[in-house]
């Protein structure tokens, strides 16, 4: 009896969880968002084990992508990804994808080249287990409130890209956009290309509003396209060009993201 007394208050708890998980939008909305974080705070940590005995090693974050796979299929998320080809080259270029949320972390694991290493905001490096992960697995990482800083780094990273053959991923919103369109680039990564004389590979994610809105604290299982575009070619262009380069992989990417967004928004209508 005092065991049953003892277990009783949990078990109440428990189906307390699963009716507010099945019925409150909200309620399952934060559960997923909390169980994200925690997920990779946590799996960070073998990660971290794994990676400390070769160093802060770009070979590392095969290890880090390893440990995202698992979610998409946890969260019920399917992932199409489309023009796997335009990415099967050896030489070095620079990939740039649309920001969404930090859910694109997730996404991005899905299409991370061999030897591609993400440039991300130095926030990130603070961000406990998750940061010193990033860190070893050599994660380049740039402080957007120090421009000289900035330009610098990249610069490094433009002589690097050739003598280390090795390929970066930017983020050319600069900041996550929850407002189901697409925010003008910034020039880094169009400079980065153009300095180190490598193509542009843009990848574009799907519109998230089918499975995930954050205003309206929804987060249920769904689709997500990726779109991976045809190499644009910098050789032979200099600084002068980056401002049209930049407006043109701008303009590609908007139009992709709204074709394959709106694919999804008639299917599921």
């Amino acid at each position: 009896m005092e065991f049953l007394l003892l277990y009783y208050p949990f078990t109440f708890l428990f189906l307390a969880f699963l009716v507010l998980y099945q019925v409150n939008p909200a309620f399952r909305f934060y559960c997923k968002k909390n169980f994200y974080k925690l997920w990779i705070t946590t799996v960070s940590i073998p990660v971290i084990m794994i990676s400390i005995p070769r160093g802060r090693n770009l070979e590392n974050i095969r290890f880090l992508r390893m440990s995202f796979m698992p979610l998409k299929y946890i969260f019920g998320i399917k992932v199409v990804v489309k023009g796997k080809e335009n990415l099967r080259t050896k030489k070095p270029f620079v990939v740039v994808l649309n920001h969404q949320t930090s859910l694109d972390i997730m996404m991005m694991m899905d299409i991370l080249p061999s030897r591609c290493v993400p440039i991300a905001k130095k926030e990130i490096l603070y961000m406990g287990t998750f940061g010193l992960a990033c860190w070893l697995s050599g994660l380049i990482f740039i402080d957007r409130k120090k421009k000289e800083e900035s330009v610098s780094a990249l610069t490094e990273v433009a002589r690097s890209l050739h003598k280390e053959n090795y390929r970066v991923l930017v983020f050319p919103e600069g900041t996550r956009n929850h407002g189901g369109s697409m925010l003008p680039f910034k020039r880094g990564a169009f400079h980065l290309a153009v300095k180190a004389q490598v193509p542009i590979i843009p990848v574009v994610i799907s519109s998230y509003c089918d499975f995930y809105n954050r205003k309206e604290k929804r987060f249920t299982t769904g689709k997500i396209i990726i779109q991976i575009l045809p190499e644009v070619e910098t050789l032979g262009l200099g600084p002068d060009d980056v401002p049209e380069l930049t407006e043109q992989v701008h303009d590609s990417m908007f139009t992709t993201y709204q074709e394959i967004s709106g694919m999804l928004n008639g299917a599921s209508h």
